[in-house]
C-alpha cells in the first residue's frame, strides 16, 4: 500500500473498567509521550484502581497524539485516556470523516469474568465464544498480536482482561496484586500526601476497602502536635511538688523496692458494692471500689503486720506500729497528696466510707491539713481511676509497703471451669525488701486478693 492510499485517523482509548464496578482509575505513570510511535500491545500507562495497579497496552500501532491527564489525575471509566493516530485505508468510512471508533477487544465467554469495557465491549453487544483451553501457565491460550490496526485479544489475569504486556508486567501471578490494600485512587493519593502506609491502616469500608476517614484517622495518630510557639520558661518547685520530689527521691534511693503483681476476679466485690449502695446504712455516702480495697488491705495486715512497720535506719530497728494509719494517694490541683485515715483498722465499714469521702473532698479542695498527711503506715494508690491497669509504686518514706490498684474491667475469665465475662483488676504490691522477703509480700498480696474475690458476707457495717 502506497502513502497515497492510507490516511491517519484518530482513535481514542478510553479508561477501561477493570471489573467489579470500579468507576475510576488514577494515572500513576505515563510510559509514553505525545509523538511517540507505539506498537500493538506496547504498554501506554500504569494506572491504579481500588483493586490493583496494572499497565494498559496499546490496542493499535500508531502515534501517540494526546495524553488525557497528568500523573496523579483521576480519570473516570469511559473517559478518554489516550488518543492515537493510526493508519486507515483510503476510501474507508474512517477516512471519510466518520466518528473514530474506540479500541475494541474480543469478548470472552459468559461467566469468565469482567472485561475492559474501555475497549468498546458492553454486556448488550458481547459476542459469546467458547472458553479457551488452559494451554498456558495462566489458564488461557495467549493470542498472537495481529497486524497494525486490528483489535487485540486480551488474556486473563486474576479475573481481569488485560493485554499481554501488562500480564507479563504482573509476572504471571496474582499474589502481589491481591496483597495490596484496597482503596480508591483519591484515597491512595491522600495517603501518599500524608505519608500513611495503606497496608498499616485498618479498613472500615465494605469488603475491606480503606476509606478517606480511615486514612485521616491514621494520620491523626501520627501527626505531630507542636506546642504553641513560645520560649522556654522556668517554674520554681514549691510546696507539694517539692515535698513529693524529696520524699520519692529519698525512698527510691534508700529503700530496695520489690514489686509483685496479681490479677484478681473482683466480680463479687462489684456485686457487694451494689448491695451496699442500696442499703440504708450507706445512704448519703459515696461507695466506691476503694472502700472494699481499703477493707481488704486492713484484713490482710492482720495476718502480715510486718507490712505495717517501718525500718528505722538510724536506730537499726524495725518499728512495729500498734494501729494502721491507712493512706491513699490523691491527685489534686496542687499535686499529689497522701492523706491517711488514722486508726483505720478500728473503724466499721460505714465509718471507713465516711473517712474516705471526707479526706477525698478536702484533698480536691486543697484543704488537706498537715495532720492528715503525717503518720501514715500503709498506702493505697488507685491508678485505675485514670484507666491504667497497673504500675510499680514507690513506697512512702516511713512505711514498708504500698498497693497500686488497676482499673476494674470486664474481660473473659475462667470461672468454675468455664470461660465467662468477669470483672478483673490488677494489684501491684511494692515492699521494702530490707526486712520483708518475697514470700511475706506474696502472702499479703494473696490475702488482699482473696478478700476482693470473696468478700465476706458477715460484714460489720
Amino acid at each position: 500500500m502506497t502513502q497515497t492510499e492510507t490516511h491517519q485517523q484518530q482513535r481514542q482509548f478510553l479508561m477501561p473498567d477493570a471489573g467489579e464496578g470500579l468507576t475510576e482509575g488514577e494515572v500513576l505513570r505515563w510510559l509514553v509521550a505525545e509523538g511517540d510511535a507505539v506498537g500493538v500491545n506496547q504498554p501506554l500507562v500504569e494506572i491504579e484502581t481500588a483493586k490493583a495497579a496494572i499497565e494498559l497496552p496499546s490496542p493499535y500501532a500508531g502515534t501517540v497524539h494526546t495524553l488525557h491527564g497528568a500523573e496523579g489525575d483521576v480519570i473516570e471509566v469511559g473517559q478518554p485516556l489516550v488518543t492515537l493516530l493510526v493508519d486507515a485505508p483510503a476510501g474507508s468510512a474512517d477516512a471519510a470523516g466518520s466518528p473514530a471508533p474506540t479500541a475494541v477487544a474480543e469478548p470472552v465467554a459468559e461467566g469468565s469474568g469482567p472485561v475492559l469495557v474501555g475497549y468498546g465491549v458492553t454486556p448488550s453487544t458481547t459476542k459469546r465464544r467458547p472458553r479457551l483451553p488452559a494451554s498456558s501457565p495462566h489458564g488461557t491460550q495467549r493470542p498472537e498480536a495481529g497486524p497494525p490496526g486490528e483489535a487485540v485479544k486480551p488474556v486473563r489475569h486474576g479475573g481481569l482482561e488485560i493485554g499481554r504486556a501488562a500480564e507479563a508486567r504482573l509476572g504471571g501471578g496474582t499474589d502481589e496484586v491481591s496483597a495490596r490494600p484496597r482503596a480508591k485512587p483519591p484515597v491512595r493519593k491522600l495517603a501518599r500526601e500524608l505519608g500513611i502506609d495503606l497496608a498499616a491502616v485498618r479498613p472500615s469500608g465494605a469488603d475491606g476497602v480503606v476509606t478517606r476517614d480511615d486514612v485521616e484517622a491514621a494520620a491523626a495518630l501520627v501527626r505531630p502536635l507542636p506546642l504553641a510557639p513560645r520560649g522556654d520558661s522556668r517554674e520554681p518547685v514549691r510546696s507539694v511538688t517539692r515535698l513529693m520530689a524529696e520524699a520519692m527521691t529519698n525512698s527510691a534511693f534508700t529503700i530496695p523496692h520489690v514489686t509483685e503483681w496479681l490479677e484478681v476476679d473482683v466480680t463479687r466485690s462489684v456485686e457487694l458494692l451494689d448491695r451496699l449502695r442500696r442499703s440504708s446504712t450507706f445512704e448519703g455516702v459515696r461507695v466506691t471500689p476503694m472502700l472494699l480495697v481499703a477493707r481488704a488491705v486492713l484484713s490482710g495486715l492482720v495476718r502480715t503486720p510486718v507490712a505495717n512497720s517501718w525500718f528505722d535506719t538510724a536506730a537499726g530497728e524495725i518499728v512495729h506500729r500498734g494501729s494502721v494509719n491507712l493512706g491513699f494517694a490523691a491527685a489534686t490541683p496542687r499535686g499529689l497528696v497522701v492523706p491517711n485515715i488514722k486508726s483505720a483498722d478500728q473503724l466499721t465499714l460505714r465509718e471507713l466510707a465516711d473517712a474516705l469521702a471526707a479526706l477525698t473532698a478536702t484533698a480536691k479542695e486543697g484543704r488537706t491539713t498537715p495532720a492528715d498527711l503525717a503518720g501514715g503506715s500503709f498506702t493505697i494508690t488507685n491508678v485505675g481511676v485514670f484507666g491504667v491497669d497497673g504500675g510499680t509504686p514507690i513506697i512512702n518514706p516511713g512505711e514498708a509497703a504500698i498497693l497500686a490498684v488497676g482499673a476494674w474491667r470486664e474481660k473473659p475469665w475462667v470461672h468454675r471451669g468455664q470461660i465467662s465475662v468477669r470483672t478483673v483488676c490488677t494489684l501491684a504490691l511494692s515492699f521494702d525488701h530490707r526486712f520483708i522477703d518475697g514470700a511475706t509480700g506474696a502472702r499479703l498480696l494473696v490475702d488482699i486478693a482473696a478478700m476482693l474475690e470473696e468478700p465476706a458476707a458477715d460484714l460489720t457495717w
